[in-house]
């Protein structure tokens, strides 16, 4: 999607990378977050109104340091470097970064200088500020003709600017919710300082991924796979907006769905579009993919492989399609170590591939839309909403492409399925009925590859074990467990285990995410 006003976010590796690219999208402008190592020319080429060079887990001083092109200071382009990127900015200027005394990690108060009370970067926040620290270095002394804004007791450097160019520097994190200015820092920076319009809205974005798909589609056909989540439905409202009957959507029945979940769909699906929906029972031959299959990996490598088949099996019928249409959102694209960036010149690591991702064949037969993968999953429950889809559709949870086949952890059988597909029933049903479905972003059944020891009817059981797994996010890429009463938990633990045969225990996941995933595979 076009986008006039951009913020280029540079990655040394922060662990709240995110955070960062979500608060500058929050504040209304456009964020893309681009390797550390991208060169002065080419951002040059891209015009962003300004930069960000991210925090990481590196020294300065190290041999492996991960330094930027010192030549983007020179663009005549803001620069905001956080943590460790207001180190690499001291350094190349000149300045003083040595190892801290005492390393912060933390809350901790900082104090505008009369320099900060000054400048429009501290704007609308008071002189004294609770901000939160994670790092062992820090700046000791000031580059040359740069102004001290703000200090803390760890950190008599918090916070710079130089008087010759737009370069800003904190030693905090303004993008945790901790830093409780972190805002106004942002919005500063954005709207003060690069002078951004703020024109980043899902009512824009809907009205030009709209116009965008309607000029380069024409009259062709385009084929959308839906999986019953609100990804892939907001891409289908955005297509059925702009080429109407020329988009076929199909679900395939891959035999991992929830409980009635195709029924659910198509009732839901045909409520809201005047588009064909074609239902396709492919159930056999995904399993027959995943026969002694026990890798997360590959199990979404074979999935997404025999999607583009089935696909492309039913494209023929009406004539073939030269499109396909996928419900792909940012966090997919991260956590499979992928980039925005054309070259995919990423140095993320590859968390998991998603079967949309990395799963997919190199030679498609189609060409690829992806009209979300900018986007964070807030995001595009705004954009369903702004495409006019239903408050109870947009929210509705999750669903991951391979479905109950990364739910079901080890190896994938039609035995095994039925019974997560029964205990994942009940706990969406329990919480539905407790009134907390709203209140939790994702919840579902994992079935275990373990058996254990019980008794039942005064015999002894060697049975399977289920995990549920409840989490509260507002962008899926962090996560916390959701905590639910013990009644709850206890009625949902004792229907799974009496309904279902073969389950003796059941447990409940209090990871959060870091370090665990939101799915187990």
């Amino acid at each position: 999607m076009s986008v006039r006003e951009t913020i280029f976010i540079l990655d040394f590796g922060s662990q709240y990378l995110q955070l960062i690219a979500r608060r500058v999208r929050e504040a209304g402008v456009y964020s893309r977050i681009v390797p550390y190592s991208i060169g002065a020319s080419e951002l040059r080429e891209l015009s962003p109104r300004g930069i960000i060079l991210s925090g990481g887990p590196a020294s300065v001083h190290d041999n492996s340091r991960r330094n930027c092109d010192p030549t983007i200071f020179d663009l005549d382009i803001p620069v905001l470097g956080i943590c460790y990127g207001m180190q690499v900015i001291a350094q190349i200027f000149g300045g003083k970064v040595s190892p801290a005394k005492n390393r912060e990690y933390g809350r901790a108060t900082i104090e505008l200088t009369t320099e900060g009370k000054k400048s429009p970067f501290f704007d609308s926040t008071p002189h004294v500020q609770q901000v939160w620290m994670s790092h062992g270095d820090h700046v000791t002394e000031l580059p040359k003709d740069f102004d001290l804004l703000a200090a803390s007791e760890g950190s008599p450097i918090c916070a710079m600017q130089s008087r010759t160019k737009k370069l800003f520097g904190l030693q905090y994190h303004p993008e945790v919710v901790q830093s409780e200015y972190g805002k106004f820092v942002f919005q500063n920076f954005l709207h003060k300082i690069c002078e951004c319009k703020s024109e980043w809205t899902m009512k824009n974005f809907a009205n030009n991924a709209v116009e965008q798909y309607r000029n380069e589609i024409g009259n062709d056909q385009v084929i959308c796979g839906l999986s019953g989540g609100v990804d892939s439905a907001v891409v289908a409202a955005i297509l059925a907006k702009g080429i109407g009957k020329n988009l076929k959507c199909i679900l395939v029945d891959n035999g991992f769905l929830r409980k009635n979940e195709a029924e659910t769909v198509t009732k839901i699906f045909n409520s809201h579009f005047d588009t064909e929906l074609i239902l396709v029972n492919a159930a056999e031959g995904f399993l027959e993919q995943l026969n002694g299959i026990t890798e997360p990996q590959e199990k979404r490598r074979r999935i997404g492989h025999h999607f583009i088949n089935v696909f492309a099996n039913t494209a023929k019928k009406f004539g073939g399609a030269k499109f396909l249409a996928q419900g792909t959102i940012y966090p997919d694209i991260i956590e499979s170590g992928g980039s925005l960036d054309k070259k995919n010149n990423n140095p993320a690591a590859t968390i998991k591939l998603h079967h949309n991702v990395g799963g997919l064949p190199e030679k498609l037969g189609f060409k690829l839309i992806e009209p979300l993968r900018e986007l964070f999953k807030d995001e595009v429950r705004q954009l369903g909403i702004e495409l006019g889809l239903t408050h109870d559709f947009v929210w509705r949870h999750p669903f991951p492409g391979p479905g109950l086949a990364v739910r079901c952890v080890g190896e994938v059988t039609k035995e095994k399925l039925d019974k997560l597909r029964e205990a994942d029933a009940i706990v969406i049903e329990e919480i539905t009925k407790a009134d907390l479905y709203n209140d939790i972003s994702q919840a579902f059944a994992v079935l275990l590859p373990v058996k254990s020891v019980g008794v039942m009817g005064d015999g002894r059981t060697y049975d399977d074990a289920i995990a549920i797994r409840c989490v509260k996010t507002d962008d899926f890429m962090t996560a916390d467990w959701s905590s639910l009463p013990d009644s709850l938990l206890r009625k949902i633990s004792t229907r799974i285990i009496n309904e279902i045969k073969g389950i003796n225990r059941v447990l409940y996941d209090i990871s959060s995410k870091p370090p665990a995933t939101i799915e187990w595979e």
